[in-house]
């Protein structure tokens, strides 16, 4: 038998929610099929065989949450081909005051659904823990039956007990969010109103844009830009630009390299704060924002500054895709220094973007409209958009947000400036 187990999920997550299966007991597998979908609060990924044969059990389904490690199934490896699952077989009623000849055993445990063999455990083997596993449970109060075994034949080790110390004081220290719970609706309002479990991507949307709230002190500048030169270069070469590199040329990468050039000026809105220290980042990963079935993610354009305006727009076209398709990794989420959130795409004029913690800054773009401004004593017509800045105001001043915004548009209203690195 090869065990399948929840793989690392990568930098501080710990646990997933199972989705679904694409297989199940007594089919077949290939090695590197995908076998089991799951879903952790920033991506869905698929788990696949470890080898070929035919799976034997799932030992969870859909809907459980699951440790890193934890045991998702076994396959019987070397079968040829699949075997047709056990079908459950019925029990008849038992008519009243008739004995089955089996003593009645009363149990809170679920009763395994398909076939009479139980669910292989998760738990601890028969025998007797390790020495240093007894006295981490002894001092720490820990189950090792709790907690899910690495070693071998599954048996807990010191590690995995420390690992569960470690994500109990975790879960310990982390304030959780008030539920919101609501009035009930009268009866023929509830008939018609649809109940859905929020997934795990929603709540962690919900949990971090509160706890960004009630953590740092947020607070939002404005200004507008005219578009006129960006929009007026982009018409110009689009068409050119987009057969020599075969990436349409869109407004993300102006925005970007202005947003990079005004972060080298104004170094504060590209640090965060880690305990009593300020880090400032050299580097410049910028997240941009894009919405999706699922809800908002933020894919990170890794060392913006080394790329050319083509290579910006073909970084965001491909993390975009993989968003939609839902085929993010970790890795491509991880480790922003600064986010860029265009609400224009949806027609939204004017908002209050919240911070993506632990960054000190994001730039909200909004729909460009034309405007009359007055240009030289003269009213004109010109298509205009309003920038929002919300940043951190523990690590930056009113005066670096607004040289920041104030830079971002001197760079977007002169273009040359981006392309001179002015």
């Amino acid at each position: 038998m090869t065990e399948i187990r929840v793989p690392a999920l990568g930098e501080s997550v710990t646990e997933a929610t199972v989705g679904r299966w694409f297989k199940q007991p007594g089919e077949a597998v290939k090695a590197d099929e995908p076998l089991v979908e799951l879903e952790t609060d920033k991506v869905t990924l698929e788990v696949p065989a470890p080898a070929a044969g035919v799976l034997s059990e799932a030992a969870v389904k859909a809907g459980d949450t699951v440790a890193v490690g934890a045991l998702l199934g076994q396959i019987k490896e070397g079968a040829a081909a699949a075997k047709p699952a056990a079908a459950a077989k019925p029990v008849a009623a038992t008519p009243a005051g008739t004995s089955t000849g089996r003593p009645e055993v009363k149990t809170d445990k679920p009763v395994p659904v398909n076939a009479a063999e139980e669910v292989p455990s998760l738990r601890q083997p028969a025998g007797e823990p390790a020495p240093s596993v007894r006295k981490i449970a002894a001092e720490k109060g820990v189950d090792p039956a709790s907690v899910a075994g690495t070693g071998k034949d599954g048996r807990v080790t010191k590690g995995d007990m420390l690992s569960a110390v470690e994500g109990a004081a975790a879960k310990a220290t982390q304030v959780a969010a008030p539920v919101q719970m609501r009035a009930p609706s009268p009866a023929d309002d509830a008939a018609r109103e649809e109940r859905v479990p929020m997934t795990r991507l929603r709540q962690t949307i919900a949990r971090r844009l509160k706890d960004a709230q009630n953590t740092a002190a947020m607070l939002t500048t404005y200004n507008e830009v005219d578009m006129s030169a960006v929009m007026a270069m982009r018409s110009q070469y689009k068409d050119l630009f987009e057969k020599k590199h075969g990436v349409k040329l869109g407004f993300m990468a102006f925005f970007t390299r202005a947003c990079i050039q005004a972060l080298k000026e104004v170094p504060a809105v590209n640090a965060e704060i880690d305990g009593t220290d300020l880090v400032y980042k050299n580097y410049y990963h910028i997240g941009v924002a894009v919405g999706t079935e699922r809800g908002l993610v933020v894919p990170v354009v890794r060392d913006a500054d080394r790329l050319s305006l083509a290579g910006i727009e073909k970084a965001i076209a491909g993390l975009g895709k993989k968003a939609r398709d839902g085929q993010l990794k970790i890795e491509d989420m991880q480790g922003g220094t600064f986010t860029i959130s265009n609400g224009g795409v949806y027609g939204s004029l004017m908002s209050m973007p919240i911070l993506n913690a632990p960054q000190s800054g994001i730039l909200g773009m909004h729909k460009i409209q034309e405007r009359p401004v007055v240009i030289g004593g003269k009213i004109e017509i010109r298509p205009m958009m309003y920038l929002a800045l919300t940043y951190d105001h523990r690590v930056v001043d009113g005066q670096g947000a607004v040289t920041f915004l104030v830079r971002v548009k001197e760079n977007l209203e002169d273009p040359a400036r981006i392309v001179l690195d002015l």
